[in-house]
């Protein structure tokens, strides 16, 4: 091949038609597949294979996305999420998504990683689907599916690291890395650096390539914290314009942020247009104040959550409960101003494969807290103006855990498998290796195993009557609570404390309707007087009186809806 001045080699061949398998020789010696590949047929150090990126037929010239306000998103994981494991196998569930009310799928990594199974965040070729999870066509064939049905469909992307095995980048383009700096799962992606404007423009390419390539709808950026930038202009604001002037024009494309540090600046609604370059970020803050309330839980980053009530108002009024505050566990503050941005540039979970896999024994929630307690969180979760996320099988109370696997290399496995024992050595239930022997290896097949969804539970009595719930709350959403958020306007807040475990809390949004939630998220009744007659009408109760009341009962909650124009003042303001 030839290498011009910038050192890119080349070759125009007319001998690699579609299906060929092809690699390339570095220093005539180590063979290598194509960094930007379409497809690994024999995983991450197999031959890379030649794919038509027009040979699928699309179906969905009509589909142009879905507004902010009525996303819900269901976060899956291919390998586990069927009995299949697989895009054709996700297909064939699409219609028990629909009648849940679920409006986005969000699927975890998928980009080819080692090994058989693994969760996605280790993928070293970012450009090609993993094969165990079908061919590109597949997963073509799936977002149309998706899109014939209404649903959106998101994907996980990791832009902070590679994988530490399948990486061959380090043999031909060095520079892609930077070796001053490290995150938790290995060397950083220079994006500031000598040579690193093809890294940046690798990365951007890589956002378009699966929004346009594959139509996918949006995607989550994980751990963007990790994206050490100090460049005049962020990598992220680059790869934000990118889109909005590529796919972004033409329909709704969300971009969505995981990132520890709270920057409310990415998700800045601005001009006429109130366009933001980030649609919306998890909300860990969110799921810690639910998490610590319903399990009491003290440990790790829930520390900097006791007492929960207070951060709980804060992440339902203003978005984040850290805003530059001084964070217990991380040593220092966190966060950024953000009570003037709308409830849609947040999305609040109960769930979701960090909170659950992350665990020792990945342990749902319904394992940890009480049915009425977890009845109660997700009453409040899915009716809050926040975008909402549900967890593959937290509809149905699901059984399984959802543990760490991967399928790693003997040495490189070995290695893992004990540094995820000495992840849990600094919590007191963990401090002796007897006890750490106990948490299950990620190489072990089963840990895979017992992480799959049996959907044979699904259909039983106590899982449906589950299911039903969480359906009621997602049509009431579609109807009552996402027509408020239309035009995403940021609504003035006003909240109360009642107790150690009760709240109050009035959205007056611009249209002059007011949403008001009274909820006792605890084992013991709260002092509160309701309903008053400005309450207007109430669109959801749980566990209250179909009248008046004295006290908010365990575990209780009430939606109540003000649509008239009077509303605004007097007793909401408190």
């Amino acid at each position: 091949m030839t290498m011009n001045a910038e050192g890119w080699a080349e070759i125009i061949t007319g001998h690699a038609p579609m299906g060929t398998r092809y690699r390339f020789r570095i220093d005539h010696d180590v063979l290598v597949p194509d960094p930007a590949s379409r497809f690994q047929p024999n995983d991450v150090h197999g031959p890379s294979e030649v794919i038509d990126p027009r040979s699928h037929v699309w179906h969905d010239a009509r589909w142009t996305g879905i507004p902010a306000e009525r996303l819900v998103f269901y976060e899956l994981h291919v390998g586990t999420f069927t009995p299949a494991g697989t895009f054709s196998g996700i297909a064939e569930r699409l219609d028990h998504l629909v009648s849940l009310g679920v409006t986005a799928i969000e699927l975890m990594p998928v980009a080819d990683f080692p090994g058989r199974w693994g969760w996605g965040y280790d993928g070293v070729l970012p450009f090609a689907p993993d094969s165990s999870y079908g061919r590109p066509e597949a997963l073509k064939a799936l977002v149309d599916a998706c899109h014939e049905r209404g649903l959106a469909v998101f994907l996980d992307v990791v832009y902070n690291h590679f994988g530490p095995e399948g990486n061959y980048l380090h043999h031909y383009a060095p520079a892609f890395f930077n070796p001053h700096r490290h995150t938790p799962w290995g060397d950083a992606i220079n994006f500031d650096g000598v040579g690193s404007h093809a890294v940046r423009a690798f990365v951007i390419h890589n956002a378009l390539y699966w929004l346009e390539e594959y139509h996918l709808d949006g995607l989550r950026l994980d751990s963007v914290h990790a994206m050490a930038d100090t460049s005049a202009s962020h990598v992220l604001t680059e790869l934000a314009q990118a889109v909005a002037e590529g796919p972004g024009r033409v329909r709704a494309v969300h971009l969505v942020l995981e990132n520890n540090g709270n920057e409310a600046r990415y998700l800045e609604r601005r001009g006429a247009t109130r366009r933001s370059r980030y649609q919306a970020q998890w909300n860990d803050d969110l799921h810690h104040g639910l998490h610590v309330l319903l399990t009491d839980e003290r440990g790790g980053y829930y520390q900097d959550y006791h007492p929960p009530l207070s951060h709980l108002r804060r992440c339902l009024a203003e978005g984040f409960a850290y805003q530059g505050d001084y964070s217990r566990f991380q040593g220092r503050p966190r966060g950024e101003s953000s009570g003037h941005l709308p409830p849609t540039a947040f999305v609040g979970f109960l769930q979701n494969h960090d909170q659950v896999g992350n665990r020792a024994f990945g342990e749902r929630i319904t394992t940890l807290a009480s049915t009425e307690a977890v009845r109660a969180a997700t009453a409040v979760l899915l009716l809050a103006p926040s975008l909402p996320l549900l967890f593959m099988g937290q509809e149905w109370a699901a059984r399984e855990p959802f543990l760490f696997f991967s399928d790693l290399g003997p040495d490189l496995g070995a290695r893992v498998s004990e540094g995820r024992r000495q992840e849990f050595a600094r919590f007191p239930a963990f401090a002796s290796p007897e006890t750490r022997r106990l948490i299950p290896d990620p190489q072990a097949p089963e840990s895979r195993e017992r992480s799959a969804l049996d959907w044979s539970w699904a259909g039983e009595a106590l899982h449906q009557e589950w299911v039903a719930f969480h359906r009621s709350l997602l049509r009431l959403r579609a109807r009552e609570i996402a027509p408020l958020m239309a035009g995403e306007t940021a609504p003035e807040v006003d909240s109360r404390l009642l107790g150690e475990t009760g709240l109050e809390i009035v959205w007056i949004f611009s249209n002059a309707r007011v949403l008001r939630l009274v909820v006792n998220l605890g084992a013991k009744a709260v002092m509160h007087e309701g309903p008053e007659e400005n309450w207007g009408r109430r669109l959801y109760a749980l566990g209250l009186a179909a009248s008046g009341w004295a006290a908010l009962p365990p575990w209780s909650v009430g939606w109540f809806l003000c649509e008239a124009e009077h509303s605004v003042g007097g007793k909401h303001q408190r």
